[in-house]
């Protein structure tokens, strides 16, 4: 595809952003070059990359993905420049962003960043590899290019504040911008032409919470169309499409009609200098990021006092507002993913196995042990835990036991946080059990596959995965 990928930037991103707002997040990732990347975003970045392709490649198999992967094959073209990784067919980078994506969202397991809310790998690598393999990349390129998307996309999901995640899915909104950072950098925009994809990108910003109270497949949807929306707003803005100068903070932006609390000064809060890539957790649990918490602190007391699943005649997780607003609907989980999105289920797993994993959860609507702490498990809010969130997610839980002893645990760091991090082996062994779980790759192509990801900052040239 001809498009420009430069390659050498003379103004450091640093030096470079505005004082404020819109223009100054659009001059950030138009200048961002690899030079200006600490050694440990380059690291971090890697290891977010090879923990978000094991997510995707879960993907395989499951019913939503194979609905948009015949989307794909039907609307798409035959065959292109970016690779679909759960069927191994080429397509369109449009096409390709939008099923990895969803791909990606759909095992509960790609990272997160506490303090906006918002899953950043599963909306920036889909785009970003998309395009890299489109536009011939390197691989110094492409990880410029996905740093620009965390640093982006996590600002303005902190921009967009409490109130917006209360009904909106901050991943699927402020994940078009990350989208769109992450493509637009690849293909060379300047600042102005990138604040014109940032407009169209936020005009294309959607993502409702309902879609828990019925099981529905929207998540994987946010993601998938995040991905794809944000890519397509760098792609015509490069072709001389225009889109709103301020849509975020305009009288009829995306806080105007999304948020009662933005706060404009956490789009540039450290620009060039506070790297939010670093502070991005990994998912060590797979399940809703606001079960995790809770799930290490039940962890602690039963490791401690070595609970079985019929000692503990109930638990109370203490809780932040988010977690209340996000799990509360689900009440009677009737599907795998649903179960990801309740805490009796989650806690129920953690009793009945002392761990949340894949096959725990797979396994859950037939699992008598698990199944009881739907009645055993409620959720209160607790003043303390609340003033932290977003920026600190504190677990703290309360268990009586069946001989009435009342037992307490509390984490302050959830496992996978940076402060209580997973290691390089850890990060590994994840990615791996992950890509086998759908059967989308076999051991051995799995050996080639990490060589290729833990190196990606060295490549060449963006090719295939797979």
């Amino acid at each position: 595809m001809a498009r420009l990928v430069r390659t050498e930037r003379q103004t450091s991103a640093a030096a470079s952003a505005p004082a404020s707002g819109s223009p100054a997040l659009a001059a950030f990732a138009s200048h961002l070059s690899f030079a200006d990347l600490p050694d440990s975003v380059i690291t971090r970045s890697t290891e977010l990359f090879v923990d978000w392709a094991g997510s995707a490649l879960s993907g395989k198999g499951h019913r939503a993905i194979a609905v948009l992967e015949n989307f794909a094959a039907t609307m798409g073209p035959a065959a292109g420049p970016s690779e679909i990784l759960t069927t191994r067919a080429t397509t369109s980078p449009f096409f390709a962003a939008m099923v990895n994506g969803a791909a990606s969202h759909v095992s509960e397991q790609d990272d997160v960043h506490n303090g906006s809310v918002f899953h950043p790998a599963a909306v920036v690598f889909p785009a970003a590899l998309a395009m890299a393999q489109a536009v011939n990349a390197s691989g110094r390129d492409f990880v410029t290019a996905c740093a620009a998307g965390y640093e982006v996309g996590i600002r303005v999901g902190e921009f967009l504040g409490r109130s917006h995640y209360k009904v909106f899915h901050t991943t699927g909104t402020a994940g078009t911008f990350a989208a769109a950072a992450a493509a637009g950098r690849l293909l060379g925009l300047d600042p102005a032409t990138m604040l014109h994809a940032f407009g169209s990108a936020g005009t294309q910003s959607a993502g409702l919470w309902e879609f828990l109270r019925d099981a529905a497949d929207s998540k994987q949807l946010h993601t998938g169309k995040s991905a794809a929306e944000g890519l397509l707003s760098a792609w015509i803005a490069s072709d001389g499409f225009t889109g709103a100068r301020q849509i975020l903070e305009g009288a009829q932006g995306l806080a105007a009609g999304m948020s009662n609390d933005a706060d404009p000064a956490r789009l540039v809060d450290g620009l060039g200098s506070r790297w939010t890539v670093l502070e991005t957790s990994f998912k060590f649990h797979a399940s809703c990021r606001h079960t995790h918490p809770a799930a290490d602190a039940l962890l602690q007391i039963v490791e401690a006092h070595d609970l079985a699943p019929t000692d503990i005649a109930h638990v109370t997780a203490h809780v932040h507002q988010g977690a209340i607003d996000v799990l509360g609907p689900v009440t009677q989980p009737r599907t795998v993913h649903q179960a990801k999105f309740s805490m009796p289920a989650t806690l129920g797993l953690v009793a009945a196995h002392r761990k949340a994993g894949l096959r725990e959860f797979a396994g859950f609507l037939d699992d008598p042990a698990a199944l009881a702490f739907l009645d055993r498990v409620t959720m209160e809010l607790d003043r303390e835990v609340d003033q932290a969130y977003p920026k600190r997610w504190i677990g703290k839980v309360t268990v009586r036991t069946a001989d009435q002893r009342t037992l307490s645990g509390r984490v302050d760091e959830p496992k996978g946080d940076p402060g209580n991090p997973l290691s390089p082996g850890e990060i590994d062994a994840k990615a791996r059990a992950l890509a086998l779980s759908g059967g989308a790759a076999d051991e051995r192509e799995i050996d080639a596959l990490m060589d290729r990801l833990w190196s990606i900052a060295g490549a060449g040239q963006i090719a295939r995965l797979l």
